[in-house]
């Protein structure tokens, strides 16, 4: 994999997603809205076929990223991403 894999998103008025396909399998984060003002992350899917490469990680990443632009913190009741936000101090300030 050289390149990152794009990475989708799709929401409604109360959920969301986000995926990235690579060599034909998918990866995917789910959310929750919680109002306009945060989002709860409430589960990560990685196939086997993906691990150890990072898609998950570039999946919270991507979360993360946009809920800094749209103003939204984050609740990361899954415990990947929980896990994948408490490595990263930077990532704090997007905590509820």
């Amino acid at each position: 994999m050289t390149d990152a894999p794009e990475i989708h998103r799709e929401e409604n008025d109360s959920k969301g997603r986000y995926w990235l396909q690579i060599d034909g399998h998918e990866a995917e984060l789910t959310y929750s809205r919680l109002g306009g003002a945060a989002i709860i992350i409430d589960h990560t899917g990685v196939p086997d076929a993906l691990r150890g490469r990072h898609a998950g990680h570039a999946l919270v990443a991507r979360a993360v990223e946009d809920a800094r632009k749209e103003g939204r913190k984050i609740v990361p009741l899954c415990p990947f991403a929980k896990a994948q936000i408490a490595r990263h101090a930077e990532w704090q300030d997007v905590l509820q």
